[in-house]
């Protein structure tokens, strides 16, 4: 049997973005643990903080998984106080989400595991390099979409 899985174009591509994903969020994970967060819910968090997803169907969309999860995972992060559901001014069916005092208080401690964990991530490539990263992650990104 011809190993041609084994390239880039004959899944390698697939297999390297998602054993890079898996290994992130295993780091984010126990990073994110001390403070009582997990990786799921900082990206709830953030997402609002960033202006990604306002309501449960976008973040579903955002975040790749199907409205019965979103919302089992929308449940948690508002039972630790950190965000609200507010009815939409122009559609009151459907509800909004904010970030609490408290989700506004905790970003900064999230962030700041982000970035020490995006940090090791990347320990051994030079700043050209990390840029021509992105540039790639962004170029196969902007392929997909098309």
């Amino acid at each position: 049997m011809e190993a041609s899985w084994n390239t880039m174009r004959g899944g390698f591509l697939a297999y390297l973005l998602n054993e890079s994903r898996n290994a992130v969020m295993r780091e984010l994970d126990k990073e994110l643990a001390p403070i009582g967060i997990t990786n799921a819910q900082f990206r709830v968090v953030v997402g609002i903080a960033h202006d990604r997803a306002r309501t449960l169907s976008e973040f579903a969309r955002f975040l790749d998984i199907d409205t019965g999860a979103m919302k089992r995972l929308l449940d948690r992060v508002e039972e630790k106080g950190w965000i609200r559901r507010t009815r939409c001014p122009n559609d009151r069916r459907t509800l909004i989400l904010e970030l609490t005092e408290a989700g506004r208080s905790i970003y900064p401690e999230i962030m700041a595991v982000v970035t020490r964990v995006h940090q090791r991530m990347l320990e051994g490539l030079s700043p050209v390099e990390e840029t021509q990263l992105q540039y790639f992650l962004q170029k196969i990104t902007a392929n997909a979409e098309r």
